[in-house]
């Protein structure tokens, strides 16, 4: 048994769910969204508990068992409480703001980007070296957050760019003869 596939998933108060013909559809106080599944997998509600099962222990099932109720587990998540990123600025002078819904980044460009979010993504700017990418899709919020990181990612010598927060850049050793000519007479 998949030791993921195999734990239920809680479904918390407010929340409706429904399962037919390959479609997981879930509705919360967040919104709404609907996972595609596999049809040879059923999904049964237990109370307020929801299961995924398979119809055997070939290895394909067992692949699209966790699988599924990893995405089935997410988009509950995501309807009742939602996900957030948060990423980082470095660098002197790297600020960003919000231009209406925009987000507008000053990063040491000629000039300012400008991001516009997809439907369902909401940016926010609590510190102007601070963003919060938000949303109910966990996939689609990772990949705003990841394209966000993509416009100026963080040099491997000085760290400056764009960042997940918390995330650690490994620092290349600068020139081996920077050192003030020690050793030189």
């Amino acid at each position: 048994m998949s030791r993921i596939g195999k734990q239920p998933i809680a479904v918390p108060s407010g929340v409706t769910t429904s399962a037919a013909g390959g479609v997981f559809k879930v509705k919360g106080p967040k919104g709404e969204l609907t996972v595609p599944y596999n049809q040879e997998l059923t999904i049964k509600q237990d109370g307020d508990q929801l299961l995924v099962e398979r119809p055997s222990d070939q290895q394909r099932h067992r692949a699209l068992h966790g699988l599924t109720r990893t995405l089935v587990a997410n988009a509950v998540k995501g309807v009742s409480d939602g996900f957030t990123i948060n990423l980082e600025l470095k660098g002197v002078g790297f600020r960003a703001k919000l231009a209406g819904k925009n987000l507008e980044l000053t990063i040491g460009y000629s000039h300012p980007v400008i991001i516009e979010p997809p439907a369902g993504v909401t940016f926010t700017v609590p510190e102007p070296t601070k963003i919060d990418v938000s949303g109910i899709d966990k996939q689609l919020v990772g990949q705003v957050a990841a394209n966000v990181r993509k416009v100026r990612k963080p040099d491997a010598y000085h760290g400056k760019g764009v960042r997940f927060a918390g995330e650690k850049i490994a620092l290349k050793a600068g020139k081996a003869g920077a050192t003030g000519g020690k050793g030189k007479k």
